[in-house]
């Protein structure tokens, strides 16, 4: 019987040698792609762009599902390395692409992989579309792997055409007499980035751009500051940034050293010229509790979804609004695409920071928040008794503050969010809490 494919939040993902990253797993998933292109954009031979980030995995995993395409007939240009949101541009604004597929787990360390499907209108599968794709690989007949063709066309231009779509949204030179250090991850960004930015007038310090496969996130990007701090205080920088793996996430470090996360950079962005008049921003229920308080004092509101930057672009989508984002750095400015894209978030923050002279990075105090991962063997209903009882108990100490808790959508995991204003009571909020709910947890 054949194993089954699932998404996750953003995608397929996993390690790169286990299923569904085998050979055979990925000409039948090609063909399950194949096949649900061709009634989705209702033609016989779809046309798909191809992008992947620098993992060693990544050409292996492209040409396998290249395999099972080509058995359905689906056109297929390959770009070979590129951000995940040049992919996700150039499949919007490419006529002749009609849906892209990217190769890339982000964050994630090399060993493992993921598969990201592109819609050439919404961006983000549908659940629907999912669901299809699922069943198509249920029901692919076994197929003489000999026989398989592996057969694309190169798309050169895919790159500059990306370079010059993002250089044309802004004034020229206006980064001039800035110095800016990149922490390109070693991954999907590592020469687009700081091409990007020279070209846009600065003087740029690259850290981490040499991939050799295996370093992709090594020490390094959206989950590693440190040497992106010091290498700003080394050259006496203006500002940092740090990209991910595959170029969707930013975050950054001002020339004092304060770090800016996602729920910073919404606020930047709130007081950008061309995003200042809206009113309603969306985060998740992970963004600081002061992000939501200094918005409400300027008469803005934070709209709140589950974690995720699949259901920040649902809800931009859903209630017609412009600006969202992660405090992870996911962020999204819908009037330019309805995904994170890492380099053109940080051209808008400099922007921003420049139109308002906000060199200091001043942004919102925030809430002492305290994260824990608690690990269980089951997953079990939080809302019923005994475990509502003592969340409810614990919710009710706080001072002015909010609880989170949830599971873990990918690992055997209970996460416990605690924010309040004085930070030793959440800390022994939340360690008291999860001491309770992992012992009750373990009796049941």
């Amino acid at each position: 019987m054949k194993q089954e494919i699932k998404f996750g939040t953003d995608g397929i993902r996993g390690n790169a040698k286990q299923f569904p990253f085998t050979k055979k797993a990925l000409n039948y998933l090609g063909m399950a792609i194949g096949k649900w292109s061709i009634k989705k954009y209702k033609k016989k031979k779809p046309t798909v762009l191809i992008g992947y980030d620098t993992r060693s995995s990544s050409p292996r995993i492209a040409k396998n599902i290249i395999g099972g395409l080509n058995l359905f007939g689906i056109n297929v240009f390959n770009a070979k390395i590129l951000p995940t949101p040049a992919v996700c541009l150039l499949t919007k604004k490419t006529k002749k692409i009609d849906f892209g597929i990217v190769i890339s787990a982000s964050h994630n360390p090399y060993t493992d992989n993921g598969i990201k499907i592109i819609d050439s209108k919404k961006i983000k599968l549908t659940k629907k579309d999912e669901e299809k794709i699922i069943v198509n690989f249920k029901n692919i007949s076994q197929t003489k792997y000999n026989n398989l063709n592996y057969l694309s066309k190169p798309w050169k231009e895919a790159y500059k055409t990306y370079q010059q779509q993002i250089i044309s949204l802004f004034k020229p030179n206006f980064l001039k007499n800035l110095k800016i250090v990149l922490d390109c991850s070693n991954g999907a960004n590592y020469k687009i980035a700081p091409k990007i930015f020279k070209k846009l007038g600065a003087t740029v310090f690259t850290i981490f751009n040499k991939p050799t496969g295996k370093n992709i996130n090594e020490d390094c990007g959206t989950l590693y500051l440190k040497n992106l701090k010091n290498t700003i205080f080394k050259k006496k920088a203006d500002i940092g940034f740090a990209f991910d793996g595959d170029g969707d996430r930013v975050l950054a470090i001002s020339k004092s050293g304060k770090i800016i996360d996602g729920d910073d950079i919404l606020e930047l962005l709130s007081k950008h010229p061309e995003l200042i008049n809206y009113n309603k921003i969306v985060g998740t229920i992970m963004s600081n509790f002061g992000l939501e308080q200094h918005l409400h004092k300027k008469n803005k509101t934070l709209i709140r979804t589950p974690v995720g930057d699949k259901y920040i672009a649902i809800k931009l989508e859903e209630e017609n609004l412009h600006l969202g984002g992660e405090n992870s750095g996911h962020i999204i400015i819908k009037n330019y695409i309805n995904t994170g894209d890492g380099i053109y978030t940080a051209l808008k923050v400099l922007e921003s920071i420049l139109s308002n002279d906000n060199w200091e990075i001043k942004t919102f105090k925030k809430i002492p928040q305290i994260l824990l991962n608690i690990p269980v063997a089951k997953k079990k209903d939080l809302t019923i008794e005994p475990y509502a009882n003592i969340i409810e108990e614990y919710k009710n100490l706080l001072i002015n503050g909010r609880f989170v808790i949830r599971y873990s959508g990918t690992e055997n995991l209970l996460r416990i969010m605690v924010e309040d204003e004085q930070l030793d009571h959440a800390k022994k909020i939340a360690m008291v809490l999860a001491h309770k709910l992992q012992n009750t947890l373990i009796q049941e």
